[in-house]
């Protein structure tokens, strides 16, 4: 099995920036595609950034794309730098990691075994 635990989220103006950071504890052998989702209150989770196994590739969606950064240090560790932070981006932010079978990244929910607990990021207007 697999742990996550995601940190750095708070609160932040408008504008801001916040760095989240994903680590993982348990049976981290392997090589992992790892993403961010975040589910705001009353809608579903949904796809934030992501990156492939060796950190070659990477996609985001279209409303964080050119202000989130993803980055990936080791098999089972993650950060989504975030710049440029607006209202609409509060949520939970859930980082998720699943066994690599292939060069590329996964961009929907049910592609993903594992996932952390989350982490609140609010963006005060």
């Amino acid at each position: 099995q697999v742990q996550l635990i995601e940190s750095g989220g708070g609160l932040v103006q408008a504008g801001g920036s916040l760095r989240l950071s994903c680590a993982a504890s348990g049976r981290t052998s392997g090589t992992y595609a790892m993403g961010w989702f975040r589910q705001a209150p009353g809608k579903e989770r949904e796809f934030v950034a992501a990156v492939n196994w060796n950190g070659g590739r990477t996609g985001y969606a279209e409303s964080v794309k050119g202000r989130f950064s993803i980055s990936k240090d080791n098999a089972l560790t993650e950060d989504l730098l975030m710049n440029n932070l607006k209202p609409e981006d509060t949520a939970v932010y859930y980082c998720a990691a699943e066994p690599a079978l292939s060069h590329n990244y996964y961009t929907r929910v049910y592609e993903y075994t594992y996932w952390g607990q989350g982490t609140q990021v609010t963006v005060s207007s």
